[in-house]
């Protein structure tokens, strides 16, 4: 496999957003072993951003290593700083689990509620709405219409 090659601007973009990340692998004295590429791998199916912390003073050894992994794992390198190292590969899609048993629970909204002058922030609620229920256009909460029930009688004259 080869590293993903990506245009400066989009390292800068992935630079930026991993600047408050903290190092999620810490390669040691051994280097690159097994399990440090497997974590690695891991963290970057979970993440698709990390950081790895180097515990090593040697800089050539160090930037082996970004490209190493970057073409092990398919990622791109988009930084090394001293001894951080900063690797990106796209999240790979979930797979959803089709489920017949499986129905739908209860589900958690947000609603915004608007101050009436306009001068004060929007007030946000979170809300439970469980299966038999929907939210109104005025952000409460009803349980929703029954199915309509048509009497026997007119039942059998209409199939007629």
């Amino acid at each position: 496999m080869t590293a993903i090659a990506l245009t400066p601007a989009q390292r800068k973009v992935h630079r930026s957003d991993a600047h408050h990340l903290d190092p999620v692998v810490m390669i040691g004295a051994d280097g690159l072993t097994p399990a440090v590429v497997k974590e690695t791998n891991v963290a970057l199916k979970a993440h698709g951003l990390i950081k790895l912390r180097v515990f090593s003073d040697d800089r050539p050894a160090r930037e082996a290593m970004l490209a190493e992994l970057a073409d092990k794992l398919d990622a791109a390198p988009i930084q090394h700083i001293g001894k951080l190292l900063v690797l990106w590969r796209p999240i790979p899609p979930k797979e959803k689990v089709e489920d017949e048993k499986r129905k739908a629970g209860p589900r958690v909204v947000k609603v915004l509620k608007f101050s009436k002058s306009g001068n004060h922030r929007a007030q946000v609620k979170k809300l439970t709405i469980l299966g038999n229920e929907r939210l109104t256009p005025g952000g409460t909460v009803k349980r929703a219409k029954p199915a309509r029930q048509v009497s026997a009688k007119k039942r059998s004259s209409s199939v007629e």
